[in-house]
């Protein structure tokens, strides 16, 4: 009888235990929730700085367009190496 006592006693001291983990994977699963925050959040400021460099690259691109059209440029005339480079970005009209 004492033996069973001692045993119940025992489950009943080690079944709260168990249910509260106590394993530490409340730590760690916290610490991988906040990892996996930050790295979204860098993803999201890059994902920002993309969309703003590509609108300067339209804006360039505009204001590219403008200026050929403006100078009047002889396109017949040019280099198509020339016209490769500013369809291409790598040069712009002097």
């Amino acid at each position: 009888m004492k033996k069973l006592a001692i045993a119940t006693l025992i489950a009943a001291i080690a079944l709260p235990l168990a249910a509260c983990g106590g394993k530490g994977d409340d730590k760690l699963g916290s610490q991988v929730e906040a990892a996996g925050e930050n790295r979204a959040d860098a993803l999201e400021a890059t994902a920002d700085n993309l969309e703003d460099r590509a609108e300067e690259v339209r804006d360039n691109a505009e204001r590219q367009s403008d200026a050929i059209d403006d100078a009047d440029v002889n396109a017949q005339a040019m280099p198509q190496a020339q016209k490769d480079a500013l369809v291409n970005g790598s040069e712009k009209l002097r």
